[in-house]
C-alpha cells in the first residue's frame, strides 16, 4: 500500500491553505523530478529580489494580460473506476483514496469529472439508459432508466462532490440506445433517420435524472469520438453535418423549451481535425447553442486548439481525454510529454480544463469492456485492497492543487524554444501560479520576474516545478 498515512501527511503539509503565500515577496515551490524520486514535493521557498543574476533565461509574468478562465482539472469516473473504488477498497481505504484525489487540504483537489452516458469500453457490460425488449424501438422513452448507474457510479460521484463541492461534471455518450442505430447494436453504426428528436430527449432526460439524484451535469458532448467506429466496444459515427443539424434542429431548441442550462460542447475527438468543430460553429443557428469544442490527445497537434479558438474566440476549448498506459515509456519521457502537451501545451492553447481518461483502474488495467488492455488510471486500486498514485496523479496535482476554479491564465514568456515550456495563472484570491518544465538533460537556473521582483530558481534535468506566490 503506497500512501495512506505518510502520503496524505506529506500532501497536507504542502496544502496552499498552510503555505506561506501571504508573504508577497516569497514564492512556494513544488518539484517533480524526471527520475521519479521526487514527486510533488515542497521545496525551500524562493525570495523575490530587486536584482537578479543577468544572462539567465527569464520568465516574465504579466498578470494584467488575461486569457481564458479555468474550469478545472480531473479525469473520467468510468464504470470501471466506480467499480474498483466501490469493491476493491474497504470504507476507510476508499475515504483515503477519495480524499487524496478530491480534497484541497489532504490531496490534489481535482475539480472536474467526466462520465460516460451509458456504457463505454470501461464498463461492466454494454448498456444504455434505454434498453427496451428486443424488437421495441421506444422513441417515447417509456423504458428510460438510470438504474444501472445507481449502485456504483452515482454514489462515487456524490462522494467526490461532498469532498469538493465545486466539482463540475460533464457527460459524454459513447453510443445512442442500440434500437435507434443502424446496426441495432451499441457497437458500430450511426443514428437511424428520424430518431434525432428522441435522442435529444434522451440527453435531456439523462440531465434531469442525474440532477434528481444530486449530480448536476454542467456540460455534455454530443458523441465521444464521433469519427471513430470501434469494432469491439460502444461507439457511433456522426459527421460534423449530422452533429450540427442535431444541435440546431433538435437539441438546442429542446434545451430552451425545458430550461436546461447544461452547456453543449461539440466534437470531443482528436486534435487532428479542427475543421469538424469549426464547421459547426460557422453555422449561425447551431453556434448560438454551443459553448465550445472538446479535444482528445490521440492524433494531431495541440496547437490545433488555437486554430479553433482563433476562428471562434468567443467559444470555449475543453480538453476531455488522454490516457497513459503501457506504451507511455519510462517516467522521464512520460512526464516530459505530459507537461509539454497536456499540462502546459493545452493551457497555452486555450483549454479551460484538462481531463485525463480513467480516474482509477485495477492492477490489470481494468475491468475492461472490449477496449484498451493496458491503460492506466490516475490511481491504481488493486483487487487486494492496496492502491497507489500513478504519474498521472502527480502531473495533474501540479495544476489542480494550486490553480483554482475561476482562475485565469495570464501572460508568461514563451521559452519553449529553450525547452523551458511554462504557463501562468492568477487565482480568484489574487495569488499567482507558474508551472515550468526543464526538458533538458542538465540542471538549469531560471529567473522569474513578477511585480514582486525577480526570483532565481534551479530546476533539475527533466523536471517540473510549480511556483505559488
Amino acid at each position: 500500500m503506497f500512501f495512506p498515512a505518510l502520503f496524505l501527511l506529506s500532501l497536507h503539509a504542502c496544502s496552499p491553505k498552510h503555505a506561506d503565500i501571504s508573504e508577497t515577496r516569497k514564492g512556494n515551490l513544488w518539484l517533480t523530478t524526471g527520475d521519479g524520486n521526487t514527486r510533488l514535493k515542497q521545496m525551500q521557498p524562493l525570495v523575490f529580489q530587486q536584482n537578479a543574476e543577468s544572462g539567465l533565461p527569464l520568465v516574465e509574468i504579466d498578470a494584467s494580460t488575461e486569457y481564458q478562465k479555468i474550469l478545472g482539472f480531473g479525469a473520467t469516473m468510468t464504470g470501471s473506476s466506480a467499480f474498483v473504488l466501490s469493491h476493491n477498497l474497504n470504507e476507510v481505504a476508499r475515504k483515503q483514496v477519495m480524499d487524496s484525489l478530491f480534497s484541497r487540504e489532504h490531496g490534489i483537489g481535482l475539480s472536474y469529472l467526466r462520465m460516460t452516458i451509458g456504457a463505454s469500453d470501461f464498463s461492466s457490460h454494454n448498456y444504455s439508459y434505454l434498453d427496451p425488449p428486443e424488437g421495441v424501438t421506444d422513441t417515447k422513452l417509456k423504458y428510460f432508466t438510470i438504474e444501472p448507474d445507481k449502485v456504483e457510479l452515482i454514489p462515487r460521484l456524490k462522494e467526490a462532490m461532498q469532498i469538493n463541492p465545486d466539482i463540475e461534471v460533464m457527460g459524454s455518450p459513447w453510443s445512442a440506445p442500440a434500437s435507434w442505430k443502424t446496426t441495432g447494436n451499441m457497437i458500430g453504426g450511426k443514428l437511424k433517420t428520424g430518431v434525432q428528436p428522441a435522442f435529444a430527449n434522451y440527453l435531456i432526460q439523462y440531465i434531469k435524472s442525474f440532477g434528481a439524484e444530486g449530480v448536476k451535469i454542467s456540460a455534455i458532448t454530443i458523441q465521444n469520438e464521433p469519427e471513430f467506429e470501434p469494432p469491439g466496444y460502444p461507439g457511433m459515427l456522426m459527421t460534423a453535418e449530422e452533429q450540427r443539424d442535431l444541435i440546431k434542429g433538435y437539441l438546442g431548441p429542446k434545451f430552451l423549451e425545458n430550461d436546461i442550462t447544461t452547456k453543449i460542447v461539440v466534437y470531443d475527438h482528436n486534435w487532428d481535425h479542427p475543421n469538424y468543430p469549426i464547421s459547426i460553429l460557422d453555422d449561425p443557428q447551431a453556434r448560438q447553442f454551443v459553448d465550445g469544442s472538446a479535444f482528445h490527445c490521440y492524433g494531431g497537434d495541440v496547437a490545433n486548439q488555437s486554430k479553433v479558438h482563433d476562428a471562434h474566440p468567443d467559444k470555449n476549448i475543453y480538453f476531455t481525454e488522454c490516457s497513459s498506459g503501457g506504451w507511455s515509456g519510462p517516467w522521464r519521457d512520460d512526464l516530459m510529454w505530459k507537461f509539454k502537451n497536456l499540462m502546459i501545451g493545452n493551457l497555452r492553447n486555450w483549454a479551460t480544463c484538462v481531463l485525463l481518461w480513467n480516474l482509477a483502474l485495477d492492477e490489470n488495467s481494468g475491468p475492461v469492456n472490449g477496449g484498451c488492455m493496458d491503460c492506466r488510471g490516475v490511481v491504481t486500486v488493486r483487487s487486494d485492497g492496496t492502491y497507489e498514485p500513478t504519474i498521472d496523479y502527480y502531473s495533474l496535482g501540479h495544476l489542480s492543487r494550486f490553480v483554482r476554479k475561476g482562475a485565469v491564465r495570464i501572460a508568461s514568456t514563451d521559452l519553449s524554444a529553450q525547452n523551458l515550456d511554462n504557463v501562468a495563472f492568477k487565482n480568484p484570491d489574487g495569488s499567482k501560479v507558474l508551472v515550468l518544465m526543464n526538458n533538458k538533460d542538465m540542471s538549469r537556473k531560471v529567473n522569474v520576474k513578477a511585480t514582486e521582483g525577480v526570483a532565481e530558481m534551479e530546476i533539475p534535468a527533466f523536471s517540473v516545478i510549480t511556483l505559488v506566490w
